[in-house]
């Protein structure tokens, strides 16, 4: 009888060593291979009609972030390659011009180099992108749950936050701002955490566990970056969809 009575509590305290086993090995999960990215907004980009007549000549200087998390530079490099990924538009580099160009023409005009690459004039922009990552709202929402179940803790949390990128379309022959797009995206992260377990065993079997315990915490953001990225798709997007019009 005894035996029976101790079977129970034994396949409840198992069961929660398992359950914590497997919610401790869910963030050890082995890493995907790298792919090519097909997001939504990737898609978008790719399903717009062929241009009728000379792509535009643009491009862009440097996006602006107030946003510790967000690097310009990286937000500069994703709105060009998102440029490209439209087929909509001829973007010229200004980024990195002595990193690479004017080098280059730097080594023809010493002679280093064949050909006139050196005496060539760049080709000029028709338009001109201003970016700003304009929000980053890491409160914008949150909850959670708890519950504790003779010593047994079991925590949820979900919260939200908001990314926004503001992108104009300036003429730069004149200046004039010709279009402007904001679009905003949530970005989520949340988790989940067990403790005393060590207590909720003691529990059911009356056994002193000399303070053992065992706690295990999940957590799950989402990267900025992709939430970046997919808003400056989007935005893009939109102007594309203006110029062809």
């Amino acid at each position: 009888m005894f035996l029976k009575q101790m079977r129970m509590p034994m396949r409840i305290a198992g069961g929660v060593l398992a359950a914590t086993a497997v919610l401790g090995l869910a963030g050890c999960a082995g890493a995907s291979r790298p792919h090519v990215d097909h997001s939504v907004t990737s898609r978008e980009l790719a399903s717009l009609p062929p241009l009728r007549g000379p792509a535009k000549k643009v491009t862009i200087y440097q996006f602006t972030s107030s946003v510790p998390e967000v690097s310009a530079g990286a937000a500069t490099d994703m709105f060009s390659t998102a440029l490209i990924k439209s087929h909509r538009f001829a973007v010229l580099e200004r980024q990195r011009l002595s990193e690479g160009v004017l080098r280059e023409k730097q080594m023809n005009s010493q002679g280093m180099t064949n050909g006139n690459t050196g005496q060539a004039v760049l080709t000029g922009a028709d338009y001109v992108f201003h970016g700003t990552v304009s929000e980053a709202n890491t409160g914008a929402s949150s909850n959670g749950v708890g519950a504790t179940v003779r010593g047994l803790g079991v925590e949820t949390s979900d919260q939200k936050a908001v990314i926004a990128v503001d992108v104009r379309v300036v003429d730069a022959h004149n200046g004039a701002v010709l279009d402007a797009v904001d679009v905003r995206r949530a970005v989520k992260e949340g988790g989940v955490g067990v403790s005393g377990i060590g207590a909720f065993i003691q529990s059911f079997t009356n056994k002193d566990l000399q303070g053992a315990d065992v706690s295990v915490n999940h957590e799950h953001k989402e990267g900025v970056d992709r939430a970046l990225r997919e808003c400056i798709e989007e935005a893009v997007y939109q102007v594309a969809k203006d110029f062809s019009r």
